[in-house]
């Protein structure tokens, strides 16, 4: 029997790239001088199209290099669509990232700068982590269930309690707390619930370092504690003249502390979103 024909796939070659005509609300976001800039726009207002455009004015017309503009959001495909849009308004390959999500950013500038990671630190998935904290449970019922208060020791081994103790480790991470803090705000309020959730918190964070691994709050954690060290935040806000948020409603409070030392103080950051589409609030972001 003879051979089929051989397929090959072929590339559509693609056509000119023709920048989108803006309108006037848009041009002003693109023309902004520079400095921190807030833009409010509803849904199908073109908010990505004029993140896109603002960045190829940087290059093209203030003299830019693509690697010295760092925009950042929230999913993988939204940071894929950015990159391939802003390349394609460029007609060139960047050598870095056109465009990153928070954590592959904080991943980076983890490895660049943290020196207490033998190795590049191995991100924990929600079901990783979700594991580590029923194991950790499950050693508490089994060796010290003293350490929690007595109603709730019959619901260590449960699951529903495992998932409301990873959303409060997390919570705390995105806040800023520590299980020192968690601690002290235990016993101002009279929740001794939280107090052994400080005992607990401290267990996971140690266990984590032991691993070498981070999970995903804890990352964004990390890499501001990186940054509010003088040395590195003036070494890699050297490396960025310009920074671009997308869907800037759903960062926390820990994304926009790593905002803050990265290019607050007056520098150029643009940030663009809609407080009506915050879906996010479940996780730590908030609004205001």
């Amino acid at each position: 029997m003879p051979d089929p024909s051989p397929y090959r796939l072929v590339r559509a070659p693609a056509g000119p790239v023709v920048a989108p005509a803006l309108d006037d609300s848009q041009q002003r976001v693109v023309d902004h001088p520079g400095g921190p800039l807030l833009v409010l726009a509803g849904p199908g207002t073109g908010k990505t199209t004029t993140v896109v455009e603002a960045v190829v004015d940087r290059v093209e017309r203030r003299g830019l290099q693509p690697d010295e503009v760092l925009v950042l959001t929230f999913s993988r495909k939204a940071a894929a669509d950015l990159r391939q849009r802003i390349s394609a308004r460029l007609g060139r390959i960047t050598r870095g990232p056109a465009a990153w999500t928070f954590h592959s950013y904080c991943f980076a500038l983890v490895r660049r700068y943290d020196d207490g990671f033998a190795q590049a630190p191995r991100l924990l998935s929600g079901a990783e982590q979700f594991a580590r904290v029923r194991e950790l449970l499950a050693g508490d019922a089994e060796s010290r269930p003293t350490r929690w208060p007595a109603d709730l020791r019959p619901i260590l081994r449960t699951r529903g309690f495992a998932e409301e103790l990873r959303d409060l480790l997390l919570r705390a991470q995105e806040h800023g707390i520590t299980p020192a803090a968690l601690q002290r705000l235990g016993v101002d309020r009279g929740r001794p619930e939280w107090q052994s959730a400080a005992g607990f918190y401290q267990d996971y964070l140690d266990v984590l370092s032991f691993e070498q691994t981070l999970d995903y709050a804890g990352l964004v954690q990390r890499a501001g504690d990186l940054l509010s060290e003088r040395s590195i935040r003036d070494a890699e806000s050297g490396l960025y003249h310009a920074v671009f948020v997308d869907e800037y409603q759903d960062t926390d409070p820990a994304q926009e502390r790593l905002l803050q030392l990265l290019a607050g103080g007056g520098r150029d950051l643009t940030v663009v979103g809609d407080p009506d589409q915050a879906i996010y609030g479940f996780r730590g972001a908030d609004v205001a």
